[in-house]
Order: C-alpha cells, then structure tokens, then sequence
C-alpha cells in the first residue's frame, strides 16, 4: 500500500534541564493512504501531543515527519501556512464553528480562503454534505442544531479541501451515545469509500473500535500497536480492552 505519513524518531520535550518532561520519546510509524488509525491512551501519555507534532500546531524538540515524502518539520512561514490549509483537515473535539456563519458557510470557508470559484465550491459543499448526511440543515446556524449535526459539519468542512489527512481529536468527547455512533458510521464510511486517511485521538475503546487499526501510547512510547484484520467491531473492541488492560490501572481511567 502507498505510505502517506512517516514518523522518524520524534522525541518531544518541555521545560528545561532541571525540570523536563518526555512527552514523546524516540517514536517511530508508518500510516498508509487509506488507513483509519485509532491512537489512545492514558491523559497524559503523550497522544494529543503525537496529534499535534503531526498537524504542526507543535514542533518536535528531534526527529522528522514526513507526509508523502515531504519534511514537515522543515517548513516555515507561508509554505507551512499552506500545508496545513491545504493538506490537512482538523475535527476538534467542541466543533469550532463560527457561529455568525451558516452550516453551508462554515464548510464553504475552507474552499473561499483558496479562491476556488463559487459553482466548484456549491458542487463540493453539496456532495460533502450528502456524504455525511447535513443536507438539510446547511442552511442553518449552528445555535439551531443538535451537538451531533455540529460535528457532521465539523467533519465535512475538514474533509472539503481533500486533504492528505483528517486528525480528530476526541471527536465524539462532547457528543452523545448516539450522535458519536452515527459520526463514527459516517467516519468509517469516508474511510471505506473515498480513501480517506483519518488519525483520531480517543479515550474510547468503542470509537477506537471503529477504525482500522489502533496505536496505544504509555509514557510518551508506542506501546503496542494492531490492525483489526479480518475481524469483526465486537472482536476487535474486546481485542482493544484486552490491550487497555495490559497498560494498568482501571478500564475507565484509560477508555
């Protein structure tokens, strides 16, 4: 399968000398195009960290990250403006949506910051919209829909400008049983479908069963790493408890 991200050695620190801590310490992977990978562990394991090196919202202290080739940690100023507005997508755990911008606005704006033409943009905000099941409400405010339809257009304005890769970061952590079902059905569907490289960031054993494959990080390493192969979700979920329990401390403390 064709690599899409290449982790090299990443090591990450804060502080200095006399008070430093390890948020991430010599990792290293490789995630295909395509692949749906779940990345969990305990708060405070280094997993939103790994998150944010990847997106470039932080830089690593040593190491590089590659995307298709690319040294991510080498860019600067417009040219790392650039990747990340066209290369990468986000779906942030409390949505970020602009609330004086419609439903339609909000996936819009994405595609206008690049002056794509209004028609291409129509077309790309309809067919995203079907995707993931918003049509009806793209003309609303998001004060006028439920948590549930706010992460679908969170999703679907992430996804807009396809990206190389969607980074989720506890995309169902404010939605409920229900609503985070329906958006992991409609993520594992983008996947399947249209080839969409999704890293998500997750406590839950249940969202993390959802994707193709699950990194666990302790202390600031990879601690073990599977794919679901050919498997069922119940399979897979009991397979990522029996991991969950290998890291210590209580299921709930982790998952």
């Amino acid at each position: 399968m064709e690599n899409i991200l290449t982790i090299e050695n990443i090591s990450k620190y804060y502080g200095n000398k006399s008070n430093l801590t390890k948020a991430i310490s010599n990792i290293s992977l490789n995630i295909n195009k395509g692949d749906f990978v779940a990345i969990m562990g305990a708060s405070g394991s280094g997993k939103t960290t790994l998150l944010n090196v990847i997106s470039t919202i932080d830089k690593v202290t040593s190491g590089h990250i590659y995307v298709e080739g690319l040294d991510i940690t080498k860019l600067k100023g417009n040219n790392l403006n650039k990747f990340r507005r066209e290369e990468l997508g986000f779906i942030f755990q409390d949505f970020n949506l602009l609330d004086t911008l419609t439903a339609y606005e909000n996936i819009a704006l994405a595609l206008q910051i690049q002056n794509i033409k209004a028609k291409i943009i129509d077309q790309r905000v309809q067919e995203v919209a079907d995707k993931l099941g918003i049509s009806d409400i793209l003309n609303k405010y998001p004060c006028e829909i439920s948590g549930g339809q706010k992460q679908r257009v969170s999703s679907a304005r992430a996804i807009i400008t396809n990206p190389k890769l969607v980074l989720a970061d506890e995309p169902t952590g404010a939605l409920d049983s229900r609503s985070s079902k329906m958006l992991l059905e409609r993520l594992q569907k983008l996947n399947q479908d249209y080839q969409t490289t999704i890293l998500m960031v997750t406590h839950d054993a249940f969202s993390a069963s959802y994707a193709s494959k699950v990194i666990f990080i302790k202390d600031g390493r990879i601690f073990n790493e599977f794919d679901r192969g050919g498997g069922d979700r119940k399979q897979f979920f009991d397979k990522i408890i029996d991991v969950v329990s290998l890291l210590g401390g209580d299921v709930s403390d982790v998952v």
